[in-house]
C-alpha cells in the first residue's frame, strides 16, 4: 500500500459511497464470447469479498458502466449490490442523479476508473482511484493509483485502503477473527481457532 499523506487521508475519511466501473476495473478488461454469442467476463473473488466488507462497514457501492451485460447483473446480485447502472453513455449525468437521490455531496463519493471515458466522472467525484493498468490519462487524473491491476485485486486494495484509513478494518475483520486486542501499532493479535463465515 502506498504512503498516504494527511490531505489524502482527510479526503478518504469523507468517502461514504464508491462508484466502480466494471470492464477493466472489476474485470481484467477481456470480453469473451462463446459459440452462441454469450458474453463472459472474469471477476476476482477477493475483489468481491472486499466489496462485501465495504458494504458491511456502511459504505455504499455502485456499479456504473457504459456497456450492458447480464453478467454484470449476476455479479451484482451475487455480491448484494443493488445500485447498478448499465449502458451509461454519460456517466456524469448518472453521477449527478446518484447525488441528488441520496442527498449527498460529491466530496463524499469516490469513483474507480481505468480509461479516458471515466475521466469526467473522476474529476467530479470527491476522490478518484485508477487501477494500475489504467490508461495514462486516467492515471494522471487519479488521486490514488492502485498497485494491482483491474480484475486482479485492484478493487480489494481500494476497499482495504478505505476501511483501514477510516478505522473500520478491525471491526469488519472481527467477523472472521477473534481479536485479543486492538494494538496501536496496527498489528493484529489473534486467538487461535477462527470463526470463519462464508461469504
Amino acid at each position: 500500500m502506498q504512503p498516504i499523506d494527511p490531505e489524502t487521508r482527510r479526503r478518504i475519511l469523507l468517502i461514504r459511497h464508491v462508484i466502480f466501473d466494471v470492464d477493466g476495473v472489476l474485470t481484467d478488461g477481456r470480453i469473451v464470447y462463446d459459440d452462441d454469442g454469450r458474453e463472459l467476463k472474469f471477476f476476482d473473488v477477493k475483489d468481491g469479498h472486499g466489496i462485501k466488507m465495504l458494504m458491511r462497514a456502511g459504505i455504499g457501492v455502485v456499479f456504473l458502466t457504459g456497456r450492458t451485460s447480464r453478467v454484470v447483473e449476476f455479479r451484482a446480485r451475487d455480491l448484494g449490490v443493488t445500485d447498478v447502472f448499465q449502458g451509461a453513455k454519460d456517466k456524469t449525468a448518472v453521477f449527478d442523479k446518484i447525488l441528488e437521490s441520496r442527498g449527498i455531496p460529491a466530496g463524499h463519493v469516490a469513483c474507480v476508473g481505468d480509461d479516458i471515458t471515466d475521466i469526467p466522472l473522476m474529476r467530479k467525484a470527491g476522490f478518484a482511484f485508477a487501477v494500475a493498468d489504467a490508461m495514462p490519462l486516467a492515471r494522471r487524473s487519479a488521486d490514488y493509483v492502485t498497485r494491482r491491476s483491474g480484475g486482479r485485486g485492484a478493487a480489494r486494495e481500494i476497499c482495504e485502503l478505505i476501511l483501514k484509513q477510516q478505522g473500520k478494518w478491525n471491526e469488519v475483520v472481527s467477523r472472521y477473527i477473534n481479536f485479543t486486542s486492538h494494538q496501536p501499532d496496527g498489528i493484529l493479535r489473534v486467538h487461535t481457532g477462527c470463526d470463519i463465515e462464508k461469504t
